[in-house]
């Protein structure tokens, strides 16, 4: 049973009603279909189709620590590594002879329509990727009809981000500080620009021991990177002892000021104690749903349910936070059975292809969330590079549905897999 990801009416996007074609004659081509037929018509696409080329062309084209602040994580990886590996352990079973007409691959989780089950993971400091950071994200994925969550780590204020996508859909990661005035701002600034949702964030209260950049010597924080949210509140620069001067649009510092502004950053960010009976704390706090993302124990999931959260999101943070963990994708269906359908269950860590995207829902995931891909596509083309991006994720996901027998994401369920053994290392792209 999968009632919490209700099907509505696809966006109105150009990939999906045609394209035109050399001739000049338009129409939709239901073999290929969508943004199929728009590379063929375009004789191919500047950005790369396989998610090895969208990293190796990153890697080509960022400094060495940007890189690898984005791609790596916590000591050998191998956290990493194990939620990419666990798709590979489930096969799609294909079905024939079915109606394929009229798939709708779009949904609605707590109240927030979207085109297609995915949405854009909150990920910090984007301006390492690109200097649209994420604002050209925002854009993005207005166009394409998913949500942006934005960090709390981010580059640019969270007014300016709503202020570059206004028709945007939008929910706020909130890492709750160690500062009662300043964590109630933060809930307040979102919640007056438009965010829609609360996503608590509960897996890095604590950093990882990430060795990348340990090598580096590189620390985007101490440099002012990804405290546009925070240097944009007078409650924190009363805090840094940096003015109170009003920074609407706009969270530059004076050099001066940076050191003592990330030093503040590093004491506040994250508050160390948090339980499951704070959602209330929260809650007094707004009116908007409070999803808790990390949560991957089937024990934790239920406490959290009855301590009031409105959603939950399978989550290890992508490997950045803790080596040798279990895949995000293996805690998924205990943390389905534990919620019992009573609120949303998505997922976030180790999501690549369309086909990964199924293979969560299957699983009971009501959408999922993309971390590395959209900054990836953002270092390789900004803006144009996260809509590739989505549109590859929407036209894989949407075929693969019609694929395996369905009209929509909402039919999806276990018995669309089959486990399999894992595929020899080296034969995938």
């Amino acid at each position: 049973m999968r009632p919490l990801c209700a099907p509505l009416n696809p966006f109105p996007l150009a990939v999906r009603i045609g394209v035109v074609f050399a001739t000049g004659e338009e129409f939709a081509m239901s073999y290929t279909g969508g943004y199929q037929s728009q590379v063929f018509a375009d004789g191919g696409s500047p950005f790369p189709f396989t998610v090895q080329g969208l990293v190796d062309a990153a890697r080509d084209i960022l400094p060495r620590p940007h890189f690898d602040y984005i791609a790596g994580g916590a000591g050998r990886e191998r956290t990493v590594v194990a939620n990419e590996d666990a798709f590979a352990r489930w096969g799609l079973n294909y079905r024939i002879l079915r109606d394929g007409t009229g798939c709708d691959p779009s949904c609605t989780v707590l109240g927030t329509p979207m085109s297609v089950p995915v949405m854009l993971a909150p990920a910090g400091v984007a301006d390492l990727a690109h200097p649209g950071a994420e604002r050209a994200a925002a854009r993005a994925a207005a166009d394409a009809g998913v949500v942006q969550v934005l960090s709390s780590a981010t580059s640019t204020s969270l007014e300016e981000v709503a202020a570059a996508a206004p028709r945007g859909r939008r929910w706020f990661q909130f890492a709750w500080p160690d500062d009662e005035k300043l964590a109630r701002s933060l809930v307040e600034r979102a919640e007056n620009a438009g965010y829609t949702a609360l996503v608590l964030q509960g897996d890095c209260h604590v950093a990882g021991w990430r060795t990348r950049e340990l090598d580096s010597g590189f620390f985007p924080f101490r440099h002012g990177h990804g405290i546009g949210n925070y240097v944009s509140d007078p409650r924190f620069r009363e805090l840094a002892g940096i003015g109170a001067r009003p920074v609407p649009g706009g969270a530059a510092l004076e050099p001066a000021e940076v050191p003592a502004a990330a030093a503040t950053w590093n004491r506040l960010y994250t508050r160390p104690a948090l339980r499951p009976g704070d959602l209330a704390l929260l809650r007094s706090w707004t009116e908007l749903p409070v999803v808790v993302k990390g949560v991957c124990r089937p024990d934790e999931a239920a406490l959290l349910v009855d301590a009031g959260a409105d959603g939950l999101v399978v989550s290890n943070h992508g490997g950045r936070q803790l080596d040798s963990g279990t895949a995000a994708l293996d805690c998924l269906p205990g943390v389905v059975e534990a919620v019992a359908g009573r609120l949303p269950v998505l997922f976030d860590s180790g999501v690549r292809t369309g086909t990964d995207v199924l293979i969560a829902l299957a699983l009971g995931a009501s959408a999922v969330m993309i971390g590395r891909p959209w900054l990836y596509g953002l270092a390789v083309g900004g803006q144009d590079g996260v809509a590739h991006v989505l549109r590859c994720l929407e036209s894989e996901f949407t075929g693969a549905l019609a694929l395996t027998g369905h009209r929509g994401p909402g039919t999806l369920s276990p018995a669309d897999l089959t486990p399999v053994p894992a595929p020899t290392p080296g034969r995938t792209r």
